[in-house]
């Protein structure tokens, strides 16, 4: 079997490496010429652990190739997958649905038979129907269909390849019934596994991808307000965590306190679901304020750690980590964009220092942050340590050693990565999220 995928970002490489995987022969197609030609030379567009060596041994196989034109890329593909970016419309909110929109003609313009046209791209209800009104208006043989991804930033391999479920949205009559039948042989090593293949309307596959993602945005965002009623009362929100997620019905993931959801998905999902809900006069109140408590969460944590020192004017401050979670480079709408700005504005000195992210970030940060080629660099001397993104190096420090290289005492622990015993033990005023 035979596939392309238009978009060499996360989703499109991760996915064209994992199907390759599979056995299927997979064509990524992408309008960047750096990109393709770095990734020819073996090089990563984007840091994910393990995409270096899945794809390495798919292009050595010869079932993953690169290319920049699309025509011949599609030459025997019975499946084209739409990956490209839906970023958030600038001023309103609404998906930007120009590129998926584009992508969608010229796969129809550059089809020489039949074959079905999956979007992969995250996109608001209704977007399936409005590609098969472009792609119809060109030729009729092309079928829509929706396969959103539920991948996460570095762990995605993993959740392709052991996936909790499949959803597949088709059109409906024998168009779509051809189309769940391709889609259904090209993920048949899953399963073996007994992977659940949920098979629906477009319209349905398409409000599933957008309902999951602000479901765990309102997770994240509930105990977060719960760590701030801990602080208050003297409870322990882990402790809190743990009572509430053994109960089946409400699931363990996803209730970690910290300092604000971030990344490529839930910023723009949550605000684009926000946006289509009151378009349909339907509002979701709950996504609303799930929004705006996690934009006002990313603020207080800079007014804390400025709490903190009294007064951040003069004083140096040591920040751990960068990127919106572990095991990624990706920047976009990381807590850290919000509270580095403001605790330059409040006239501290900001160094930094994160295992992959500091490129990325570099462009997005104050011109003044100053930046480590370690952990133990960026904080010594520091009059206060604030710890961002909780990199498993970042755990393996100790509390001592982070003491003896810091001229002041003050460690903001906005992931809960320390032990509050030790912490203070070391000499350190300990400020960390919802425990006593």
């Amino acid at each position: 079997m035979r596939i392309t995928i238009l978009g060499a970002g996360y989703v499109g490489l991760v996915s064209a490496a994992c199907f390759a995987e599979f056995g299927i022969d997979v064509a990524l197609v992408d309008n960047d010429p750096a990109r393709i030609e770095a990734l020819r030379a073996g090089r990563m567009p984007i840091y994910e652990p393990g995409l270096d060596r899945l794809v390495a041994d798919n292009v050595r196989d010869g079932r993953l190739t690169f290319h920049t034109e699309l025509a011949p890329a599609m030459v025997g593909a019975e499946a084209v997958f739409l990956a490209v970016g839906t970023p958030s419309r600038r001023g309103d909110g609404h998906a930007d649905l120009s590129f998926v929109f584009a992508a969608a003609e010229q796969v129809a313009r550059a089809a020489t038979g039949p074959l079905t046209l999956v979007t992969k791209s995250t996109v608001p209800v209704g977007t399936g129907q409005r590609i098969i009104e472009l792609v119809r208006a060109i030729r009729d043989d092309v079928v829509v269909a929706s396969n959103p991804e539920f991948l996460r930033e570095g762990a995605a391999i993993g959740d392709f390849m052991r996936p909790d479920r499949v959803v597949i949205g088709i059109e409906a009559g024998a168009r779509g019934e051809a189309a769940l039948a391709t889609l259904k042989r090209l993920y048949r090593p899953l399963y073996l596994i007994e992977t659940p293949i949920v098979a629906t309307s477009l319209e349905t596959a398409e409000t599933i991808k957008y309902a999951a993602n602000s479901f765990l945005a309102m997770k994240i965002t509930f105990i977060n307000e719960v760590a701030d009623l801990c602080e208050k009362t003297g409870a322990d929100v882990h402790d809190v965590a743990r009572g509430i997620g053994l109960d089946g019905r409400i699931g363990r993931k996803f209730l970690h306190p910290g300092p604000g959801y971030g990344g490529s998905c839930f910023p723009k999902d949550t605000l684009a679901f926000a946006r289509t809900a009151q378009d349909a006069g339907a509002p979701l109140r709950l996504v609303e304020a799930t929004i705006a408590v996690n934009d006002a969460r990313k603020e207080d944590m800079a007014r804390r750690v400025i709490a903190a020192l009294g007064d951040a004017r003069g004083k140096r401050i040591a920040v751990l980590g960068l990127t919106f979670k572990p095991e990624t480079d990706d920047m976009r709408d990381a807590p850290s964009l919000v509270v580095l700005p403001a605790l330059a504005a409040a006239g501290a000195t900001v160094t930094a220092y994160d295992p992959e992210g500091m490129a990325q970030a570099r462009p997005m940060l104050p011109a003044a942050t100053h930046y480590a080629a370690s952990a133990m660099e960026c904080v010594a001397n520091a009059d206060a340590t604030v710890l961002l993104t909780e990199w498993n190096e970042f755990r393996a420090l100790p509390p001592a050693r982070l003491k003896s290289a810091m001229a002041g005492d003050v460690f903001c622990d906005f992931r809960n990565v320390y032990d509050p015993v030790a912490m203070r033990a070391a000499g350190f005023r300990y400020i960390s999220i919802g425990r006593p």
